[in-house]
């Protein structure tokens, strides 16, 4: 009974720190299933799981550390250590909002001074007589970006894996909400607000799972070009720089997109909602 419930423990322990993070980030086929209501549960209700597996734990790990072999003592203190492992990678190495920054240094600029080349696609906005152009490549590693355009506040979005650009009022029953990338749902990236902890799917700008589950963002209108394009047309229009902070990320972005799209599109991908690439 002892081993069984020292394995019980260690199982519980194991599965709900995964779990948590393989549903909602894009590991080999956790992107397939219908399983963001149980992703939800579990982020939810972590806490909760873990206190029961170390509860399960304490009189049987107690009981060998004390009175067992030696090899038996060094099992039980692998598995602890490998636990430790498990826990640090899967909450501060693994999580979306872990990986992703948003930029520290906002910085946009005229035509006369802007260095991202002219061929590279932007997701424009323009709106109360102001225009503004976010190149994919930046927000592309952000996925999201807070800034005004024309005075009025914008959620500027983008997810690598789906080629998705959606542009929103950041609010929420009135009130300017904050959002964090919080992983990926059927291969698109999905954001939680600050207040209910509700989850949005981008692509849409939907609440899928919490308290404000089937509401949606409003969204700002724009589109997707060539910076040389957006230029044509609006010459005004300011430029987001990249931020310095983010180059080797930015960097190192080009390489991941280029993988994951191989291995993302190989397939139809299962999705909620319509995405129209702009």
């Amino acid at each position: 009974m002892k081993r069984l419930i020292l394995l019980t423990g260690f199982l519980l322990l194991f599965a709900v720190e995964m779990l948590r993070v393989y549903f909602i980030m894009p590991f080999p086929g956790s992107q397939k299933q219908n399983t963001i209501n149980l992703a939800y549960w579990l982020n939810n209700n972590i806490w909760w799981l873990r206190m029961a597996a170390l509860l399960l734990l304490i009189y049987p790990v107690y009981a060998i550390l004390k009175n067992a072999k030696r090899w038996k003592k060094g099992i039980v203190v692998s598995a602890l250590g490998i636990y430790t492992v498990i826990f640090f990678f899967f909450n501060f190495r693994f999580e979306a909002d872990k990986m992703f920054y948003q930029p520290q240094h906002k910085n946009l600029v005229t035509a006369a001074t802007n260095k991202i080349p002219l061929q590279k696609l932007v997701v424009g906005v323009y709106f109360n007589g102001q225009a503004k152009a976010y190149p994919i490549q930046l927000i592309g590693y952000h996925h999201q970006v807070r800034d005004t355009v024309g005075g009025v506040p914008v959620m500027v979005t983008y997810c690598t894996v789906c080629r998705t650009g959606r542009v929103f009022k950041p609010e929420v029953n009135g009130k300017t909400e904050t959002f964090r990338l919080v992983g990926m749902d059927h291969f698109n990236a999905m954001f939680e607000d600050a207040t209910t902890k509700s989850w949005w799917q981008q692509a849409s700008g939907e609440a899928i799972v919490g308290p404000l589950k089937g509401y949606a963002l409003s969204e700002w209108p724009s589109e997707q070009m060539t910076l040389a394009s957006w230029l044509e047309v609006h010459p005004t229009s300011l430029i987001m720089q990249p931020d310095s902070t983010f180059s080797k990320d930015y960097a190192d972005l080009k390489t991941m997109i280029t993988a994951r799209l191989k291995a993302v599109w190989k397939n139809v991908i299962p999705f909620r909602g319509k995405i129209n690439r702009g």
